[in-house]
């Protein structure tokens, strides 16, 4: 094959892995959303099992759990419940490594201030397709769910199992926060990335749920504040009231001391 052919072979090879990595992806992105007639007429969840409600005029919502998460809460362990296509198992995210790690680079080795989760004490998952978290206690051997319908969850935030330390002192978190999109709010009958997601603050035992930000923002990232064991989630405001977080629209930034995780100030 001369070096012309050569060339044309490699273009159309790369034309076709691309083509077909952009069919996946728009698959993989597609499925990560939920219709309402999945949330509204077919599924629900107690707080003693999850039952699913069967209905022949429409498609069944196919679930899977993936794995019992250890908890720095020792009588609670967490149930993680995907949306799932049968035919393609990528929709589960198998790896649910803990964010643990101690071989953490600093600029000073000695620095005091070092911790070994994103956050002292809180050990995260990144959702695709997680659709609920089931609240298991060992104690009462009881099952109890975050929603009491499906959603999408984005990031599930949970006291590590693992020890951590702030400032050189001990930490242990007691308590869960789900950043989650959890309503139609563009009203085009789908729950997806392209509606407002909220955060929420949930107690030690699953009993109280707490909205942390207003319910015309947009959750769009956090980030840590070491220092002061703080909490920054940047917002976008809905303020075309149109149910979506567009790119012109105001950032607003929330801040809680972890300290005291249901209490929520606005910095701007």
């Amino acid at each position: 094959m001369n070096n012309l052919n050569t060339i044309r072979f490699s273009a159309i090879v790369i034309a076709m892995f691309s083509f077909l990595q952009s069919c996946n992806n728009t698959k993989d992105k597609k499925a990560e959303e939920l219709t309402m007639r999945e949330v509204e007429t077919e599924n629900e969840f107690d707080s003693l099992k999850y039952s699913l409600k069967r209905n022949t005029s429409f498609n069944q919502l196919t679930t899977s759990s993936n794995s019992v998460l250890l908890t720095g809460i020792d009588r609670v362990r967490l149930l993680t419940i995907y949306k799932v296509n049968p035919k393609n198992d990528r929709n589960i995210q198998y790896n649910e490594g803990t964010t643990y790690s101690n071989d953490y680079e600093a600029e000073n080795e000695n620095e005091e201030d070092l911790f070994n989760y994103f956050m002292p004490g809180i050990d995260i998952i990144n959702g695709y397709n997680m659709i609920n978290v089931g609240h298991y206690d060992l104690e009462k051997e009881k099952m109890s769910y975050l929603f009491q319908k499906p959603v999408l969850i984005k990031t599930l935030y949970f006291p590590g199992v693992k020890k951590d330390s702030l400032n050189n002192v001990p930490i242990k978190r007691n308590f869960f926060m789900v950043s989650v999109y959890d309503e139609d709010t563009n009203k085009d009958s789908l729950i997806n990335k392209k509606d407002l997601r909220k955060i929420y603050h949930f107690d030690e035992l699953n009993s109280k749920r707490t909205q942390l930000i207003p319910n015309q923002y947009s959750a769009i990232r956090s980030t840590y504040d070491y220092k002061n064991d703080i909490y920054y989630i940047y917002s976008r405001f809905d303020s075309n009231k149109n149910g979506k977080p567009d790119k012109n629209e105001p950032v607003s930034i929330f801040w809680i001391r972890l300290s005291e995780p249901t209490v929520v100030k606005k910095m701007i």
